[in-house]
Parts: C-alpha cells; structure tokens; sequence
C-alpha cells in the first residue's frame, strides 16, 4: 500500500456564535484539509487548523509543510512501513505539530482502511460512544450564565467555561453567575488559556472552593513555558489541574509528569502532531496515573472525528471535548462520527469514515 499522491485543499466554514477566549476570538473555522491517495485505491483523509497564538500555525505555513517537506518525503512510501514513517515525518520539520497532525490522521485512516476496521478499533477498541462537554465562550457574566442555561436545556451535563480574560474577581462573578441558573446537577470546568498567574490563580481557586462553586477541574491557569507555576497552583489547591498549552510533546508530558506539576493531561492531536505521538504522551500518563482528556482547536467534523476515533481507543482518555462542529454553521463532511446532542456515536465503516469532503 504505497502513498502516491498527497493533496492539500482550503475549507471555511462560519461560526453561528463567536468562540471567545483569553487568548483569542474565532468567527470562521478555517483549516487545511489533506488528502492521501494509495496505490490500492485506498484514500485518506486528514485536517489541520491554523491557531496561531497556540500551535504558531497558519493556514500557508501548514500547507507549505505538507506540500513541500513531507510530500516529497512519503510519495512512494509503503504505508505497511509506518512505524518509519512516522519516525521520518517527526524528524523532517522541527514544530510544525499541525501540518503532521493532519497528514498523521490520513495515513492512520488509510491503515485502518486497510484492516478494514474502524480506526477506534484499529487503535484498541475501548469503547464505542463518547459524551462531549459543551463550551461557554468568555464574555460578561449574565450573557455567559444566559448560555450555560441554554446549554443545560439541551443536555449537556458538562460545560467548560473559558475564563482568564479580565480580572479574577470578574471571573468568579461569571462562575457564580452560571452556577445560579444551573444549579448543582452540571459539572463545571474552567480552561483560563494561559490567563493567569500562579499567585493569582492560587488565589482565585481556593476562593471559589470557599464559596463551594465545585469546580471540577481548571485548565491550564498559568502561562504554558510556566511549569513551576503550574507546579505552584497544583500543590496549593484541592481542585484538580490540567496542563493544556504546557504539554505539546511527550518530552514535555513526561516533565509535567516527572515533576506532578498536574493533575490531568490535555491531548490535542493539532498540538501533539497527530495520533502517532499522542499515544505515546497517553501511555506516560498511564503509567505515572494521570488521566487524560482528548480536546481540539476550532476544527470541523473532519478533524474531530479523527481525535474522537483516537480518544474512544484508550481507557486512560476520560474526558472528551469535541463540540467544536456543533459551533459550525454548516457541515462538509459526509460520514464520520455523529451527533446526538452531547452523546459521539462513530460509523461501522473502516477508518474514520468520512465518505466525502465537500471542498470550497
């Protein structure tokens, strides 16, 4: 099963809300879609988003990479061979996580294909449906409990709200705000995106443990280059910690995790370069017995059904979000997992699915 063909094509596709974060805010969902064309009529599908104040990535450097570096390196190859592949494409292109997160998920699409399994068993088949969170985007603290109330109406028990933004005693405002209107029944989680610091963060959590907001979880409170910080805020808290933006690489998940300076991993597969290194930063956590969730950028179904595949396979991936498509305006996948409100049920067809991608 040879790799003949490697392509690349530009999707846009508008937000019906605005996602808004510390960090940034988001209107279209633009991504580089890539397509791999096998010998044995086999093609595999794979995307990448541009998230410049994470990944660093843009829609022209992600396509440059596939298009310049690793196509001219996989053409030819026998996909029977990917453990040097995969070895290859990480050592082509130092960063870049984007562009081989895409390219990794086609070349796994195309694997399972091949096995004629579908990729969550071909990865290890834990489980077959997953529930998702649903995210509430930063703004004032009525217009962000208006949302969470809407978002609990549909039957999302678990809602991760963004904060970081402003100051902290705005934040527990919003918090406060929401748990009013939804009562106890909905988990909350909080991601402040890098937003605060660690006295700080230190300060606003024990806080909001004293007022009894019950938090599940805050991810990523301190700066990402930050590991003492979030050492810091880990040891001083009972609410659990989750590193996001800290952990990109296993090198780095096995610092975190050497030092206990989490609670919780985040796995993205656009941060990790694609399954491949994914794997290897789950089966750390595994080891040290740190749970981890499998979260994503602004991506379309195409995208997320490649993490969901990924995270569905492992036991040690607890914690699923992946309601980035519910955001979108529009669909241009045919195929692939599928949503009922909150609950991720996935395709019996081999792969990931996708039957077609409707290129703009």
């Amino acid at each position: 099963m040879k790799i003949v063909q490697i392509e690349t094509f530009r999707a846009a596709v508008p937000l019906h809300t605005p996602f808004k974060t510390a960090l940034r805010t988001v209107h279209t969902a633009e991504a580089i879609g890539v397509k791999i064309i096998c010998d044995n009529g086999i093609n595999g599908w794979g995307e990448a988003p541009p998230t410049l104040v994470i990944t660093g990535d843009s829609l022209e450097s992600i396509e440059s990479a596939v298009l310049h570096v690793l196509k001219p390196a996989l053409v030819g190859k026998s996909l029977l061979n990917h453990e040097s592949i995969f070895q290859e494409m990480h050592k082509l292109l130092v960063g870049n996580s984007s562009a081989k997160a895409a390219v990794d998920m086609a070349i796994y699409d195309c694997l399972a294909q091949y096995s004629r399994l579908p990729l969550y068993q071909y990865l290890g088949g834990y489980r077959n449906k997953l529930e998702t969170d649903y995210t509430v985007s930063v703004n004032s603290p009525s217009e962000m409990a208006e949302d969470a109330l809407l978002y609990s109406m549909k039957g999302f028990d678990v809602l991760k709200i963004k904060v970081g933004k402003d100051e902290i005693e705005t934040d527990i405002k919003r918090i406060q705000a929401i748990r009013q209107v939804i009562g106890d029944s909905v988990k909350i989680r909080l991601d402040a995106n890098q937003g605060w610091e660690a006295k700080a963060a230190v300060r606003a959590i024990r806080k909001m443990e004293d007022l009894n907001l019950t938090i599940e979880l805050v991810e990523q409170p301190v700066p990402a280059h930050d590991i003492e910080g979030l050492k810091k805020v880990t040891d001083n808290v009972e609410t659990p910690i989750m590193a996001d933006e800290s952990v990109f690489t296993p090198q780095q998940a096995f610092q975190v995790l050497k030092t206990r300076s989490a609670d919780l991993i985040n796995i993205k597969l656009m941060k990790a370069g694609g399954i491949y290194q994914a794997q290897k930063i789950n089966n750390l956590a595994e080891v040290c017995g740190v749970e981890c969730m499998v979260g994503s950028m602004i991506e379309t179904r195409l995208g997320i059904t490649a993490a969901a595949h990924f995270a569905a396979s492992k036991k040690n991936i607890t914690r699923f979000d992946f309601d980035a498509p519910l955001m979108l305006s529009t669909d241009i996948i045919a195929g692939g997992i599928q949503y009922n409100g909150k609950t991720i049920t996935f395709p019996d067809s081999p792969g990931l699915g996708v039957k077609a991608v409707q290129i703009h």
